[in-house]
């Protein structure tokens, strides 16, 4: 990856007041500033203090970027004066061509569960809870199980055949939405027409992109909001509970389809992207592959540091309601702040090895991953038990593999959106024959990466 003007993050780096972090061979941000991409590639920075920056983005548009673990918690516990309001506006403003087009579709999202600081968020957010009650979670697990089991038997015969296989395609990219369609009554659509859409509405509401780019997005997300709501019409389940509690109190009767546009967006795209990046980086964590195998590091510690290490939501926006201060830094009334989850998950202050995948290590549950309050993510168990299942599953085949084409992410403001991660049995050559493949070294420790 480059930045425009064809340098890389890391040689872009050197060119501020910045440095690389030894541990990581991440740009570390110090001293004066942030460099201009930070916010779009936040997954390649690691943060130094202060806590809180004032950054424009590529607009000019000041943020307040929190990277601290206090003040991101205390920005989240603290809805009134932080509101959840901009959290899905677009980034790029969208330009009219493709308002024209969302608007033909009858495109509209009412506040309902990420974007509703009104009286509304808490009934909305019961009744979808209700639909992801852990009881109801722990009832898909031997389902998932015996299917994450039978994917991997077969990807484990065509790696021992020295084919390779992408991790991402083959085996979780739809792992998530087929649970989530047996918790929740969703339209009978081909599980790629719902990736697509899925992975359009996190590019069109959070990428930096052409006004081209955004009118072929809105069309993608245009039309299956239109499946969207002519589903909820008449569809039982949660979403016949959020339409007559919609009827009853009054509101907006896209409740329902915003409901629905969520839970598609963040209640499985996110997950199956952050099980890419999670194998990924436990494809070269040895030691950890030697403790699951021998019970001697758990599971669960395993996706803990794994969402406080490679979460796939890497910040999140709040607007400031009233001029406040955060961190010493003042924040006018209608600012947007940018909450730098990702790094607030290392900071020192919560973790001793911050950057190292260790665990069961103290503070590791203390993530933010799911954010924290009143808006807490309501699928967080749900997640938790798919990676559970994936990871023990899949351990056995990370042994003796390497990389031959690991994810890459684009652009984004809070989101890594993965698009694929192909391995293949490792050849049989020496430590020192360890390297990686030139340009696809990301900031975290990466598996042994296959030659040639």
């Amino acid at each position: 990856m480059a930045w425009p003007d064809g340098r890389s993050p890391m040689s872009a780096a050197f060119d501020g007041p910045y440095g690389i972090d030894g541990r990581t061979g991440c740009p570390e941000i110090g001293g004066r500033g942030y460099p201009d991409g930070v916010l779009f590639r936040a997954w390649e920075y690691r943060a130094g203090p202060p806590p809180v920056r004032t950054v424009t983005d590529r607009l000019g548009r000041p943020y307040a970027l929190v990277s601290g673990y206090a003040e991101v918690k205390s920005v989240l516990a603290d809805p009134d004066t932080y509101r959840p309001d901009n959290a899905l506006d677009a980034v790029t403003p969208i330009p009219v061509p493709a308002l024209r087009v969302l608007t033909r579709y009858g495109f509209r999202l009412p506040p309902t569960l990420a974007n509703n600081g009104g009286a509304s968020h808490p009934t909305i957010r019961a009744i979808t809870a209700r639909a992801l009650h852990p009881d109801r979670v722990a009832a898909q697990r031997p389902w998932l199980e015996a299917l994450v089991a039978h994917r991997v038997a077969r990807l484990d015969e065509r790696l021992a055949k020295g084919g390779q296989v992408d991790l991402y395609a083959d085996l979780v990219a739809d792992l998530p939405l087929l649970v989530l369609a047996r918790l929740v009554e969703l339209p009978d659509s081909d599980a790629v027409v719902v990736k697509e859409f899925s992975r359009a509405a996190l590019e069109l509401f959070w990428a930096p992109l052409s006004p081209a780019r955004q009118a072929y997005l809105a069309e993608v997300v245009g039309r299956y909001h239109a499946v969207l709501r002519d589903f909820a019409a008449t569809a039982g389940g949660l979403v016949g509970e959020l339409r007559s509690h919609a009827h009853g109190a009054g509101l907006a009767p896209d409740v329902p389809v915003a409901a629905l546009f969520f839970l598609l967006v963040a209640g499985q795209e996110t997950t199956s992207q952050f099980l890419t990046l999670l194998l990924h980086r436990l494809a070269g964590e040895p030691t950890v592959h030697s403790g699951l195998s021998t019970k001697d590091i758990r599971v669960e510690d395993v996706v803990e540091e794994g969402l406080r290490l490679v979460p796939p939501i890497v910040t999140w926006r709040r607007v400031a309601a009233r001029d406040t201060t955060l961190g010493g830094v003042a924040v006018p009334r209608g600012r947007g702040v940018v909450l730098w989850l990702a790094q607030a998950g290392r900071d020192k202050e919560i973790v001793a090895r911050p950057d190292d995948f260790a665990p069961g290590q103290p503070g590791s549950r203390r993530h933010l991953a799911f954010g924290a309050g009143a808006h807490r993510c309501v699928g967080a168990h749900l997640a938790r038990m798919e990676a559970a299942v994936v990871v023990e599953a899949s351990a056995p085949l990370l042994h003796q593999i390497e990389v031959v084409r690991a994810p890459w992410c684009p652009d984004n403001l809070s989101f890594r959106m993965p698009d694929a991660f192909v391995v293949r049995r490792a050849r049989a050559t020496g430590a020192a024959d360890r390297r990686h493949l030139p340009g696809e070294a990301p900031p975290d420790r990466l598996a042994r990466t296959a030659p040639g």
